[in-house]
């Protein structure tokens, strides 16, 4: 038996023998987990085979999920040490917890009709850090009756898809990421010196190779990916927005329908992800624990 097929084996067996059942959400990327108990601390038999669904699938999504804080806490510690957040606010008395409101703005267009105003681009979390996170656990706690959904891209995917010469331009270089680039209008101009201070920009590989997997992923992101280094100012754009644009086609996508009580876990050295604001006058709120990650290692191939 081929190695990998053991391996496989091996996987499904532990699987099943923590009690879970798993259904694929689509070809690429994405699974439906049920059967999970929320133990403080989660069977280890459990968190060896939840690891081993998220490495395979990239996020997984969980129904009827009830959590209270402190079992939220002890789902996100089975992938590792946990992280706050410098800008977004945390939920009282758990700063590891995010809470995290929806774009409920508005704005008139030039004939005074008002529509929803869209904030949100696809992105990977706090890749301003020097260790961008490793993951995420989102836990929703208040949901429209329509609209709201999530999308995730499967970064993998999307530097395999790109052309021999683009993946020749993006060989062994990297991209600037800087906190400021995205959050600037969030941050009170008398904290902007601090936090920049705090978080510089950082320089990472636009191609990552993922530290278990060892898949070569598209480390770059439209919320703190500012420019590509090493080019001028218009290569870099045309470049960048090029890049940006291949997480947006579908081939390489799930999306997920929130429902009550709904918990999604992603890998976000894997994969990036879009909140969908298409419910206003409607309200959604969510609560994020966000998993400590490691410093980016390049792999691109000339």
């Amino acid at each position: 038996m081929a190695d990998i097929e053991r391996e496989t084996l091996v996987s499904a067996h532990a699987i099943a023998a923590a009690g879970l059942s798993v259904a694929a959400c689509g070809p690429v990327l994405g699974a439906e987990v049920a059967g999970v108990r929320i133990d403080s601390p989660i069977d280890a038999e459990v968190a060896e085979a939840l690891r081993t669904l998220l490495l395979r699938h990239k996020v997984l999504f969980f129904r009827d999920l009830n959590l209270n804080h402190d079992q939220h806490l002890a789902l996100a510690r089975v992938w590792g040490v946990l992280e706050g957040h410098p800008v977004i606010k945390h939920v009282p008395g758990y700063p590891e917890i995010l809470d995290i409101r929806g774009s409920e703005g508005r704005v008139e267009d030039n004939v005074g009709n008002q529509r929803f105003q869209t904030l949100d681009k696809w992105h990977a979390d706090v890749t301003f850090r020097a260790a961008p996170s490793m993951g995420a656990v989102l836990r929703a706690r208040e949901i429209p009756a329509t609209g709201g959904d999530t999308l995730w891209a499967d970064a993998a995917a999307v530097y395999a898809g790109l052309p021999e010469d683009v993946k020749a331009r993006i060989a062994g270089r990297t991209a600037t990421h800087d906190l400021l680039f995205d959050f600037g209008d969030r941050v009170a101009p008398e904290r902007r010196a601090a936090i920049a201070a705090e978080f510089p920009p950082r320089h990472h590989p636009i191609v990552r190779v993922h530290p278990e997997t060892g898949e070569r992923v598209l480390f770059v992101n439209a919320s703190f990916t500012s420019r590509i280094d090493g080019m001028d100012d218009v290569e870099s754009s045309e470049l960048l927005a090029y890049l940006l644009d291949r997480f947006k086609v579908p081939e390489y996508q799930v999306r997920f329908r929130w429902t009550p009580n709904a918990v999604a876990v992603w890998d976000n050295r894997a994969t990036q992800h879009y909140p969908v604001a298409d419910y206003w006058p409607a309200r959604r709120r969510m609560e994020r624990v966000t998993i400590r990650g490691d410093t980016p290692s390049g792999g691109g191939e000339a």
